[in-house]
């Protein structure tokens, strides 16, 4: 693995990585890379074969470290995912860790869970520890969970409740391929299809960019601007529901990665701007009347920016 003193040069090699196997697809790579160094996690959500999976793995191989895969289904159940004790007859017990101690944990098909196993991964991506029979059991730094699902609705799933959605940093779509990308992807099927990607950074380089990211300095003016945007939206009639504080928080830690990506130590409102649809999307829910009227989370949060008086900095 290639030594990078730059920490920018560093972040972004990891998008490189990925971009040797996944064609496009350049804003999701930059949130996974934004969720990372911020410590929040992602939820990619989108149609059959639009390469959420392969996204999700290649982006967990580039940043080395541990990596686990759960696969939803309708019949998993809690135990399969954080583990269990093993009880002997002599008495004895031993406990099996589930694969959510890794450091990347890609969760596909996440909607095919039921409830009860969707919500046992709360404490895990809010409080990175587990407890089973009473006992705690801390989890491995860096910690990424990605969620990846089918769309609210498809057949089989069961959707996110509003407090196991407020814990992904992000929300982003994978949609259908451009023509150009689609060409390239069938011109490259032989590589894409047996990746040789190889982890560009370790679990120490990513912690230590997390400390700087801490340091990128947010000035109070970009702070209200945030402030003034999450209140608008919670104000907003054709909302029955709002973003939490978890939302401002997801967008200021979020728009730190923003800018140390690329290359600033400070915040700018593009940061913020360009956040806000992927940070607070999945925070809010439109109400029947504006539903009726074809109002949508993304509109509602593209008005408000449009509204809200834009800081100097």
């Amino acid at each position: 693995m290639e030594t990078k003193n730059n920490p920018q040069e560093m972040a972004n090699s990891i998008i490189s990585e990925v971009s040797k196997v996944v064609v496009g697809k350049e804003g999701i790579k930059r949130l996974l890379l934004a969720a990372l160094l911020g410590q929040g996690h992602v939820l990619i959500e989108g149609l059959p074969g639009t390469g959420k999976t392969t996204v999700a793995r290649t982006f967990a191989q580039a940043i080395g470290g541990e990596f686990k895969r759960i696969q939803g289904t309708p019949d998993m159940l809690p135990a399969d995912m954080l583990g269990f004790y093993l009880y002997r007859p002599d008495g004895s017990s031993q406990f099996m860790p589930g694969p959510i101690f890794a450091n990347v944990v890609l969760v596909d098909e996440l909607n095919r869970l039921t409830p009860r196993s969707q919500s046992a991964l709360l404490e895990a991506m809010q409080e990175l520890q587990v407890t089973i029979e009473r006992e705690t059991h801390p989890l491995a730094e860096p910690f990424l969970v990605i969620g990846a699902q089918l769309p609210r609705g498809g057949a089989g799933t069961s959707a996110l409740t509003e407090v196991q959605a407020d814990r992904f940093m992000f929300r982003v779509w994978s949609g259908f391929p451009e023509v150009e990308e689609e060409d390239m992807v069938l011109s490259n099927i032989d590589e894409i299809m047996t990746p040789r990607i190889s982890p560009v950074v370790t679990s120490n380089d990513i912690l230590q960019l997390q400390e700087q990211v801490r340091m990128v300095y947010v000035a109070d003016s970009v702070r209200g601007y945030i402030i003034e945007i999450c209140n608008r939206l919670r104000q907003h009639t054709d909302l029955a529901l709002g973003p939490s504080p978890r939302g401002s928080i997801a967008l200021l830690r979020g728009a730190r990665a923003i800018a140390f990506i690329d290359g600033r130590d400070f915040v700018i409102p593009d940061d913020v701007k360009e956040l806000a649809v992927p940070a607070l999307h999945h925070r809010l829910q439109v109400s029947a009347e504006a539903e009726m009227d074809n109002a949508t989370p993304e509109g509602v949060i593209e008005k408000v920016l449009s509204e809200v008086p834009v800081p100097t900095v």
